[in-house]
């Protein structure tokens, strides 16, 4: 695989520059002889998870394509389930930039992105257009200017647009760069939205003839009590999963590093230890009733057996991705 050549030139730009590059090129090659670049023969490893069998037990997180402009490129790659996303009823430019910094020596990434997004509309014919043969999630989450107060209709709204074309809807109510949104975690707010995404969703099964599992990822930097009380709303609503974790607005472990000041959310290796024990108290919680898909900081086989040891059904990678390639994904696929 041509990565290891090609990633010191992408590392001399900047992250945002680096990453509108690639997926020019990799829109470029999609669907020609020059697929076969990136193309990865993986062996079978079929998991189910929420009723839905999945090609390998490998994500790609969210994130990484907004828009599903590349999903048949990732396709290639091996990934067993591919999460698009995050997006909001109606297009978004994010936050100013620069809003995305690489921490080379620790491994991390942080941005601030803020949901830019090209509106789940255009995501839709993105997705119809796709070709990807594994299980396709769309991660949702609400517009910027949307009142946290009136944040569940944004959600219903995508739900409403997104359902017939996923395999699985990811509630995204934990990205630390949209205000407010992390306040969706707690309380009589989570358990609000839960009821009403429960019941939008029956509704939309009635509708479609069929029946999309529904996941919500949560943030790593909850206290034991808070991880206690989502578990029991997620129990006692009816969720079909759970993604643990988001990114970090811990700093402790990348202190003196450069950018690592610099505000937003934390990824890659930094967060690693600490979602593996949101993953294994979780797990402690649920005892089975719902399935974990684990993510943060998985940049190696051994990190992504660690995922699944502390009770993560399947596991998805994004900062491990931009720094390993996609030779990471032949590690895990074949040997998990």
């Amino acid at each position: 695989m041509f990565y290891p050549i090609v990633r010191p030139a992408l590392f001399k730009l900047d992250p945002e520059r680096a990453h509108e590059l690639t997926f020019q090129q990799l829109r470029l090659i999609s669907g020609t002889p020059l697929e076969g670049l990136i193309r990865q023969n993986l062996p079978a490893r079929p998991v189910t998870c929420m009723g839905l069998t999945f090609k390998n037990a490998l994500g790609l997180a969210a994130g990484l394509d907004k828009n599903a402009e590349c999903v048949n490129a990732f396709g290639a790659m091996g990934f067993g389930f591919i999460e698009v996303g995050t997006v909001t009823p109606r297009p978004q430019p994010g936050n100013d930039k620069p809003r995305m910094f690489r921490l080379v020596e620790a491994e991390g990434i942080i941005n601030r992105m803020g949901f830019n997004n090209l509106g789940v509309d255009h995501l839709v014919e993105n997705v119809k257009k796709a070709r990807f043969n594994g299980i396709l999630g769309i991660n949702i989450g609400k517009n910027k200017d949307t009142p946290v107060e009136q944040g569940k209709e944004d959600y219903l709204t995508c739900m409403e647009k997104v359902y017939a074309h996923a395999g699985y809807i990811a509630v995204n109510i934990s990205s630390p760069n949209t205000p407010g949104l992390r306040t969706l975690q707690y309380g009589e707010a989570l358990d609000d939205l839960l009821a009403a995404i429960k019941l939008k969703q029956k509704e939309l099964e009635k509708r479609h003839l069929k029946y999309v599992p529904v996941a919500v990822k949560i943030a790593p930097d909850l206290a034991e009590e808070e991880l206690i009380q989502i578990a029991d709303s997620l129990v006692r609503h009816q969720i079909d999963g759970v993604i643990a974790t988001n990114t970090t607005l811990d700093r402790s472990l990348v202190s003196g590093i450069k950018h690592s000041e610099e505000a937003g959310g934390l990824s890659g290796r930094p967060v690693q230890a600490r979602s593996t024990e949101v993953i294994r108290r979780l797990s402690a919680e649920l005892q089975g009733r719902l399935p974990i898909i684990g993510v943060g900081g998985i940049d190696s086989l051994v990190a992504a057996r660690e995922k699944m040891a502390a009770g993560a059904s399947l596991v998805q990678i994004y900062s491990g991705f931009i720094y390993k390639g996609p030779s990471l994904i032949k590690d895990i696929v074949t040997h998990l």
